[in-house]
């Protein structure tokens, strides 16, 4: 049987702190937290008082700010308040790691013979996806100007991504995901 390899998260930013926990629940502080590897969103128990956009360690060592991790959550059981700052910490993680965003845009491959990963993102055509894949094959991109700059037209390569990875939190039903681990709901 093969061992499935689990996807876990080392840090995550907060989305949302409730120091008295949520309405009509325990008193217990609570927050909303989104893993800057996985974008994986999390309920966690908070051992400290948490800023919003805040870097927190959760991973399995000993945690400073983060007393335990509660549950996994969907992008609809996040208060309106980590809803709302979403986008943000999304661009962040996304800013605070460049490399691994332009690596995809020259190392995605196609998904069927009529589809490509970078189809998947939002306001990129098959005219893009052939310039893009026409321009790699000369020279890999080095940075996300060069794309812009090396493809005409182009839409926000950044943009692109962040708007890829919202949709992939809003959406549990997509069919491809890019950078988002899955959420399964659970089925009773």
């Amino acid at each position: 049987m093969k061992e499935e390899k689990t996807l876990m998260e080392e840090y995550a930013l907060v989305l949302d702190y409730l120091p008295k926990g949520k309405y009509g629940t325990s008193n217990e502080p609570l927050a909303h937290v989104i893993g800057t590897k996985y974008f994986t969103l999390l309920e966690v128990i908070p051992a400290k008082e948490l800023k919003i956009l805040e870097k927190v360690y959760i991973g399995k060592e000993k945690r400073d700010k983060i007393r335990f991790i509660k549950r996994r959550i969907s992008y609809d059981e996040l208060t309106a308040a980590a809803q709302a700052e979403l986008e943000a910490a999304v661009e962040k993680i996304v800013r605070e790691d460049l490399q691994r965003f332009l690596d995809f845009y020259n190392n995605a491959k196609p998904i069927t013979i009529r589809m490509h990963q970078l189809e998947l993102l939002p306001g990129l055509g098959k005219k893009h996806l052939t310039d893009i894949l026409e321009e790699r094959e000369k020279k890999p991109f080095d940075s996300f100007e060069d794309i812009e700059k090396r493809v005409p037209l182009m839409p926000d390569p950044l943009k692109a991504v962040i708007k890829r990875i919202i949709e992939e939190l809003r959406d549990p039903e997509q069919k491809h995901y890019l950078f988002v681990r899955p959420y399964k709901r659970r089925k009773f």
